[in-house]
């Protein structure tokens, strides 16, 4: 008699009753394959929205010239090469932006502090927002809108005025129920009026994009100072189609402007928005082959598990497998229900990985304020792969128990 797959899947779920200790630690296996490559792809995934708003910090057909790479984190002799460079001072800057007249839209001259925190009628700012010293070129070179008031002027830089554009998380802290146009705020011990509020523009891998006061650059040195620090110099092409041409001169100006030699490497860096996406997709790239080597593992592991536990499974159920051929049960019923028991154990450990995995990476996307997402995709090759798993690994044993002879069968004690 040829036994239901119903009838089969039912016989074999009772036999895992029976074995739940080593059904468990198997299963652990192909939980820890699949959670591995689950959350990684979870996480990765969620973060794409992220990489096009936070890599993209710059605007359109725009590259940047700065002293330090956009990562900023290396450590050791690597770190040292930076720190060793010599900053791209303001005249520098200056002497660039006449170089690049008429090949360049325009050119953003900008330096940071990210200690300030501004005051009005008593009500403070956090201790930490950022404080950018620049131009009238700073809003478009760094995908940043006006809500309402006016940007910076060449004026503004040129007289060094006490002006300040604000972004949205400042004005709701200190002006909650006034517009802050014309109002004069303290910031980090000086006056500044405020001329505009910038539009919002959200947080950022974690990080709050409207906790920033934007002044001129000039005003910025003479409250901040000069020494010691270094402007970064983002520029923009025409169009897109004389992006590659302004890079080549951006690249000779800055030379020229730092007083390099023909046979001198770049002492700079370099880098845009599709160079920011791709250093990404290389780092994405190494964890996910990261993951795909701990998977393989866990998995290779866990289906010699799967192995193991079906042959102990034989031998203590050879007078069972008797019994069933002696009233009527075929081979093909035999190899079935081993099979089905292989895949069952394989598959409860891919779902209990792949609902850990979402759940981690998903945490991981949203303390990095990233959209949470399901990776069917790879939900599915997961489970496709645990019944692989089950079936490549299982079928020996179920081929041993489905070719017990069953009289010898009935004899085993």
């Amino acid at each position: 008699m040829n036994l239901p797959f119903k009838e089969v899947l039912a016989m074999s779920w009772a036999s895992l009753g029976a074995n739940k200790l080593r059904a468990g630690l198997t299963m652990t296996g192909i939980t820890i394959g699949v959670f591995s490559v689950i959350s990684v792809m979870t996480a990765i995934g969620a973060l794409q929205s992220s990489i096009e708003s936070g890599i993209s910090f710059l605007g359109s057909n725009i590259f940047q010239f700065a002293k330090y790479p956009a990562s900023g984190n290396q450590g050791g002799n690597v770190a040292k090469k930076y720190l060793n460079r010599r900053n791209i001072t303001y005249r520098q800057a200056l002497r660039y932006k006449q170089l690049m007249e008429g090949t360049a839209r325009q050119v953003c001259l900008k330096t940071f502090d990210f200690n300030g925190q501004a005051v009005y009628n008593g009500i403070k700012s956090t201790k930490s927002l950022t404080v950018v010293g620049t131009n009238g070129a700073f809003l478009a070179a760094n995908a940043y809108t006006l809500g309402y008031g006016r940007n910076l002027n060449d004026e503004d830089v040129a007289l060094a005025r006490q002006v300040v554009v604000v972004g949205k998380t400042i004005e709701k802290r200190l002006f909650p129920h006034e517009s802050p146009i014309g109002k004069v705020i303290r910031l980090s011990g000086q006056t500044f009026t405020v001329i505009g509020v910038l539009a919002e523009k959200g947080t950022s891998f974690g990080q709050n994009q409207d906790d920033i006061c934007v002044m001129p650059l000039t005003r910025f040195f003479e409250d901040y100072g000069e020494a010691n620090r270094s402007v970064n110099i983002a520029t923009q092409s025409f169009t897109e189609a004389d992006y590659n041409s302004a890079l080549d001169k951006g690249i000779s100006a800055i030379r020229i402007a730092r007083g390099l030699r023909a046979n001198q490497a770049n002492d700079f860096e370099i880098y845009s928005n599709d160079s920011l996406k791709s250093a990404f997709t290389s780092i994405a790239g190494v964890v996910r082959v990261g993951a795909f080597v701990i998977s393989f593992i866990a998995l290779v592991a866990a289906g010699i598990g799967i192995m193991n536990i079906m042959l102990v499974s034989v031998t203590e159920r050879t007078k069972e497998i008797g019994v069933r051929k002696s009233i009527g049960a075929r081979s093909s019923d035999i190899l079935r229900q081993f099979l089905t028991e292989a895949v069952l154990i394989s598959e409860a450990g891919g779902v209990v990985g792949i609902l850990l995995g979402v759940i981690v990476g998903n945490l991981l996307a949203s303390w990095l304020k990233a959209d949470m997402i399901f990776p069917y995709g790879w939900a599915l090759a997961g489970l496709i792969v645990c019944s692989a798993i089950g079936i490549g690994f299982g079928l020996y044993p179920a081929y041993r128990a489905a070719s017990l002879d069953p009289i010898e069968a009935l004899r085993f004690e």
